[in-house]
């Protein structure tokens, strides 16, 4: 048998809710076939079978909290056959096989058969005293002396028993293998009173009597809380905002957005502006660092990570476009589809949301001009992009009407200055205005 355990996938990770069970109790399974979904503070992810066999049991079902290290499914994979058959073959005993000591059990004499690293221990006809030490002891936190051969060790993990807290029925204490099958038992009644019971946690919604509403916050709504208030309580926001007269860059995304459609690309201003902040930040390096508390430092990053951010269906999730300064616009634009659709249908991997060292939110894209966004933490800033409007301007002493952009960006004040931030914003709004120095950085 093979035991799935919710794996430590690292990132500080150490509890998660089933989002989907696909397993069912009798079902045949291929190997790196889906078993469930689970939901955790940082991704959804989905976990695949490590072996192909048949499910024995489903220990949690949707909704369900789960921890690190709790098995979640048991699938006979035919492990337990080949152990039968390591067994069988160490009862085999030749005629000239010395006479084993009185007082072991044949169940301990199957046991040990095969069991051996190094081969068969012989075992001398004379009856000798119990020595306190042996080669199946081991010594648990209270200092307790289990006696259990390998195999009923591998019975045992197998099973999902702690053989640590059985007691013995064989010679000396020995635990013996109906030891670990009883305990195995039990324990599967008791998981089966466990399930009649309400789950800790309900998935669904609760409507109270009160005529209210309760949405239990999901592991990824949790972490988005605590994010944002580590975020605002830890750093001290300062905001700067600006419009940009982007005229130039919506008549040459106009104009080259029939062709590149026919070339089964799509340009969009994002991808634009992104270009745009990356020129920006590799010249105004301040913006592109974070501070480390711990040192006092600030560390200035040589490369440039721009993270997104997604209204995803399980809430704002932030993906990360990787090293925007050696992408081209197409190749940014392509990122932000492919990192979109992917956080819309929860299949971000958990490397794909970490690592910005700067990060843009698009609240036009919802018809919102202005806003103070909370800084990704520990970025040193993010900005915020607004609704392109028509607009009447003044130009070289004349009322015209020109597309603006408006720009918010809130930054980190213990790392950067006003006079840095607004240097930032003069150097994006000159790339933003003019699409030929855009596109030839």
């Amino acid at each position: 048998m093979f035991n799935v355990k919710f794996a430590d996938i690292g990132e500080g990770i150490h509890e998660g809710v089933v989002f989907k069970m696909h397993a069912i109790e009798g079902d045949k399974i291929e190997e790196s076939e889906v078993l469930f979904s689970v939901e955790t503070d940082k991704v959804t992810a989905d976990i695949t079978s490590p072996v192909s066999g048949e499910i024995l049991k489903v220990n949690a079902k949707e909704g369900d909290e789960i921890f690190v290290g709790d098995t979640i499914i048991v699938i006979e994979d035919g492990s337990s056959e080949i152990l039968s058959n390591m067994q069988m073959d160490g009862e085999e005993t030749p005629s000239n096989t010395p006479m084993k000591a009185e007082g072991v059990e044949a169940e301990s004499e199957k046991e040990e058969g095969g069991a051996s690293v190094v081969g068969e221990i012989e075992v001398s006809s004379e009856l000798i005293k119990s020595s306190d030490e042996s080669h199946c002891e081991i010594l648990n936190a209270s200092t307790k002396k289990i006696l259990a051969t390998p195999v009923a060790r591998k019975l045992a993990k197998d099973l999902g028993v702690d053989i640590q807290k059985l007691k013995g029925s064989g010679p000396a204490g020995r635990i013996m293998k109906a030891d670990i099958h009883a305990a195995s038992k039990e324990m599967s009644e008791v998981a089966k009173i466990e399930k009649t019971k309400e789950p800790v946690r309900k998935a669904s919604i609760v409507k109270s009597n009160e005529e209210v509403i309760r949405i239990p916050m999901s592991m990824i709504r949790k972490a988005i809380s605590e994010n944002m208030v580590k975020s605002k309580f830890t750093i001290p926001h300062t905001v700067v905002m600006d419009e940009v007269d982007v005229t130039d860059l919506v008549a040459f995304r106009d104009g080259a957005k029939e062709m590149l459609l026919e070339e089964g690309h799509k340009l969009t201003y994002l991808s634009l502006i992104i270009k745009g902040v990356t020129i920006a930040l590799k010249k105004h390096e301040i913006l592109n660092s974070s501070l480390d508390e711990e040192k006092q430092e600030i560390v200035i990053k040589k490369f440039v990570n721009i993270g997104i951010a997604v209204d995803a269906p399980q809430g704002l999730m932030v993906p990360v476009i990787k090293r925007t300064d050696h992408l081209s616009v197409l190749e940014i634009a392509f990122a932000i589809k492919d990192l979109s659709s992917r956080a819309q249908e929860k299949k971000l991997k958990l490397d794909e949301i970490k690592g910005s060292t700067f990060t843009v939110t698009n609240y036009g894209a919802f018809g919102a001009s202005f806003g103070v966004p909370i800084i990704n933490h520990p970025d040193a800033a993010v900005l915020g992009i607004g609704l392109i409007v028509k607009k009447p301007v003044v130009v070289a002493d004349e009322i015209v009407i020109r597309h603006m952009l408006p720009l918010s960006m809130s930054f980190d004040h213990r790392i950067v200055d006003g006079a840095d931030a607004g240097r930032f914003m003069q150097t994006l709004k000159k790339l933003l205005m003019n699409t030929n120095l855009l596109l030839l950085n």
